[in-house]
Formats: C-alpha cells, structure tokens, sequence
C-alpha cells in the first residue's frame, strides 16, 4: 500500500470526544463565517487594484475542476490573490484559466514561488492520496499552507480547522467539530456538533455527517450519504453516494446503498497499521 499519509487509529464510541490527530498547526477561526443565502458574496476586490495588491499571492496545485472551485472561493472571499496554477499536465502549461496562468508543473514549486513572490500554497486536487502526499511536501518545502473556505459557509467559532482545507459554498461546520489537514468539505454538507474529520478525506456535496460521527484520515463520503450519529468512518473507506450508513465502517471498505452494506472490504496488515498510524494526540492544537 503506498504511504500517502497517515491515518487515525480506529475509535470507541466512548473515545469520540478524544481529538483527532492535525499533522499541521491548524487555524482556529475566530469568528463565524455567516452564511448569506440570499446575497451574492461581494466580488469587488477583484478588480480593485489597491486591494488586489494586499491580498496574499497564492498559487494553486491543479488547474482541473478542483482548482477552479479553489480559485472562485478566492475571488468571493477576498482572501488570496492567485498568482497562478501548477499543473503536471504540460498541454495546458501558458493557457489562462478564468484569467489565471498555468506557470508550470508542480516540480518547480519552490522557483517559481520565489520568482512570483508567493506566500501560500494550497493543493487543489481531489484524490485524497496525492493531495496529502503533495501538502507534505510543501510543509516540508517550508511554504506555507492555506485555506479555501467560501464566504457562505458556516463554521462554529469553536470548530477546529487544520491547514489545506477546502470549504465549499453552503457548508455547515457546527460546534466543536475538528478538521484535519488537506480536507475537502463539499458543497453545502453538514458536519453536525463534535464530529471529527481526519487528514485528507472528502466529504461530497450534500453529505450529512450527524453528531460525534468520526470520519478517519483517507476516507470518502459520497455525494448525498447519511451518517448517524456516532458511527465511525474507518480510514481508506469509501461510502457510495447516497447511501444511509447505521453502522461503523471498517477501514479500507467500500459501503453503499440503503441501509449501507459493505460491498468490498480490503484488510490491513499490522505492517500496514504500523506505517499509517499516527501518534494519538491528547489535546486539540490551537
């Protein structure tokens, strides 16, 4: 199995308060995204220049589909200006994406950071593995990794979000939840009170995560599922869209349909236990 990160070991229903490993310094948000339904985000830092100049130059990995939803959180929030995308597909190496310019492949991350002046990076690809294994690198690089998060999501003030985290439109983060690194939460899920989500998982639009439910590093939660409270997504799992999980899912399986069933279910060595596993931390950073 190729090492692309770490992940959590498997909880208890009684250790669900305990927090989940952040391989990063995470950023405790200060104050509560408000999410504006009826209003469209204001957009007019995009084309003020004295703004536009005080605005973080960022680059963004992957200039697929991720990486325009990356840049379009950007242009709504205000937060980064995009100095451009790192792709390693060469074909489309000097084309403009929504105005942006693909500079070259990710291999040439710490030149052209320095050439464009860059001071954060995030990785804007959606397989799990290679998106953290690519936000290692850059944390190892000693560049600094930022956050996506669209101006109408909604993230309690006590929520716990690490670094390289994408956060979609319409999302709800409710209280004392706590992200990992290089997580996707996509558009308009909800992970409902204390819920804890793992380093590199994707949560697809339109998920609902319930109460204390606990979702490992690595895993994928398809478009529409359900997940009752307290039930504990295993690292590596994939649950299929739209399926309604009751019970625990076991690491590296494949779950789907109503109620969910295992469909696929690939075991762990200890050997591989042993690479994945991180220390158990004791206290939440903030």
């Amino acid at each position: 199995m190729p090492a692309f990160g770490r992940v959590a070991q498997k909880y208890r229903a009684d250790d669900i308060l305990r927090p989940i490993p952040i391989s990063v310094q995470p950023a405790r948000l200060s104050q509560p995204c408000i999410i504006h339904l009826l209003n469209r985000p204001d957009t007019s830092c995009m084309t003020a220049p004295t703004q536009n100049q005080t605005r973080k130059p960022t680059f963004i990995i992957g200039a697929g589909g991720h990486g325009r939803v990356v840049l379009d959180i950007f242009n709504a929030s205000c937060s980064h200006r995009v100095a451009g995308f790192l792709d390693s597909n060469t074909e489309i190496r000097g084309r403009r994406i929504d105005g942006v310019p693909v500079l070259g492949h990710p291999d040439q991350l710490e030149s052209l950071a320095a050439e464009h002046d860059v001071a954060a990076v995030i990785v804007a690809i959606g397989d799990n593995g290679i998106r953290r294994a690519m936000a290692r690198r850059i944390d190892a690089a000693g560049l600094s990794l930022t956050n996506a998060i669209h101006p109408t999501a909604t993230i309690a003030h006590n929520a716990v979000v690490g670094r390289n985290v994408v956060i979609t439109a319409g999302v709800v983060v409710c209280a004392n939840c706590q992200v990992g690194d290089s997580v996707i939460l996509n558009t308009g899920c909800i992970a409902d009170y204390q819920c804890m989500i793992g380093e590199g998982v994707h949560v697809c639009p339109g998920v609902r995560l319930a109460a204390r439910v606990k979702v490992e590093p690595g895993a994928f939660v398809g478009i529409a599922a359900t997940v009752v409270p307290r039930v504990c997504i295993g690292y590596e799992a994939v649950v299929g869209a739209g399926a309604v999980v009751l019970d625990d899912i076991p690491p590296m399986a494949t779950a789907v349909g109503v109620p969910a069933r295992l469909i696929r279910l690939d075991a762990a060595s200890e050997e591989d236990a042993a690479m994945l596993l991180p220390a158990f931390a004791t206290s939440p950073s903030r």
